[in-house]
């Protein structure tokens, strides 16, 4: 480990690794911090991406993908059931373990340092700009100067605090999630299914997600302001106990998921912050990988471009979150107002759009037809959904 780079990059994750990736490869000296030992564990999410998503960055590998999905099953309050099948699109549930491990393997063999166990305790500063850090490395304590720091260290983002950028997100907006890695269950291996209403998720959903062979991701996460109330694991362990007695628990996790607008400045002279540290997850669904792997993208062109340039201000930077919004941010914002609007339907409701969604000829049934039906209550967002699901 040396003492100067141009980028350095706190956080192994997807959002780091492509942002790693992305500066190394225009020509940047990089380094990538990971505070855990490994890169890609402990995995702390459902795993769902899209083909196309990653087809953004990269060729979907075999060993990356747990189960290819084809469909959706949305459960209403009442336990009916509306099945969805993906007309143009491929979901996959990932091995997250192997798929982060990867892009971190992209990023080294583009030029980019990795180092494990390296965990960074302050930033260093000059006025009003991040000049580098501090890292505890194997026990021993070193400082790393950097023209750029990319903060992608998640939720909490010690870094963006650090910086002065403004991190704070709102209760309602945090969601409270668990999940167990469990076996020996019977479920629809092509179907991710989802549950929705207060009965079993207040202010989000309650998810299974196939992996094969008995193999699925149960999981749930709950708004902030109900999770004061009754856990989201509560909720988590009835259900369980309910649908699957016989279900073997492998693995927990839990942690929280911000779904809110994307952090509109994640920038300050000398550093940019990428991924869930920039609250880039989608506010609807909480899924993040591709969004985060699309701010890394840009991230790290817009820090090789400032490096090339010899300017690291913030005059330069705020090209990065500039070409964000322009990509995925506007489209975040509208998911934003949907989920508001979603998240004040009362249980009759929910179940109301179910029956007239079941209505719908099942070869006609399209996650347009779902969404439209959800925001029946405020006909304006109609727009907004249509311009979501066209990419507009």
């Amino acid at each position: 480990m040396k003492s100067s780079y141009d980028v350095v990059v706190v956080g192994g994750g997807p959002a780091g690794s492509m942002a790693a990736w992305e500066a190394a490869k225009g020509g940047a000296s990089v380094c990538m911090l990971e505070k855990d030992r490994d890169i890609g564990y402990p995995v702390r999410c459902g795993e769902a991406a899209s083909d196309l998503g990653l087809r953004q960055f990269v060729e979907p590998k075999d060993s990356w993908i747990a189960k290819k999905i084809s469909g959706a099953v949305i459960v209403s309050p009442n336990e009916s059931k509306v099945h969805v099948k993906f007309a143009n699109e491929t979901g996959y549930i990932l091995n997250r373990r192997i798929f982060d491990y990867d892009l971190s393997r992209y990023a080294a063999n583009a030029g980019a340092e990795v180092y494990t166990k390296a965990y960074v305790k302050e930033l260093l500063k000059s006025e009003e700009t991040v000049t580098g850090v501090v890292v505890d490395h194997l026990g021993e304590e070193k400082k790393i100067s950097a023209k750029i720091i990319i903060g992608a260290d998640g939720l909490t983002s010690r870094i963006g605090r650090w910086a002065g950028i403004k991190t704070q997100i709102r209760m309602k907006d945090m969601e409270s999630c668990v999940q167990y890695s469990v076996s020996n269950i019977d479920v629809d291996p092509d179907n991710m299914i989802m549950y929705v209403g207060e009965n079993f998720a207040p202010g989000g959903y309650l998810w299974v997600f196939p992996k094969g062979d008995k193999f699925a991701n149960i999981g749930i996460g709950i708004s902030g302001k109900h999770s004061k109330y009754k856990s989201a694991k509560a909720y988590l362990d009835e259900f369980m106990a309910r649908e699957f007695p016989n279900a073997a628990i492998l693995t927990t996790m839990c942690g929280g998921v911000p779904c809110a607008k994307p952090i509109k400045h994640p920038i300050k002279n000398g550093i940019m912050l990428v991924g869930d540290a920039a609250h880039q997850v989608n506010p609807m669904t909480g899924g993040g990988i591709v969004s985060g792997m699309k701010g890394g993208w840009l991230a790290g062109q817009v820090a090789a471009d400032a490096i090339a340039k010899g300017d690291y201000s913030e005059k330069t930077l705020i090209a990065y979150p500039e070409k964000l919004r322009k990509d995925f941010g506007k489209n975040h914002e509208r998911f934003y107002k949907i989920k508001e609007a979603t998240a004040a339907l009362t249980m009759d409701e929910l179940n109301s759009i179910a029956e007239n969604v079941l209505k719908i000829p099942f070869e006609k049934r399209t996650l347009a037809s779902v969404f439209k039906a959800a925001v029946f209550k405020k006909p304006s967002l109609i727009i907004d959904v249509l311009k979501v699901l066209s990419g507009v």
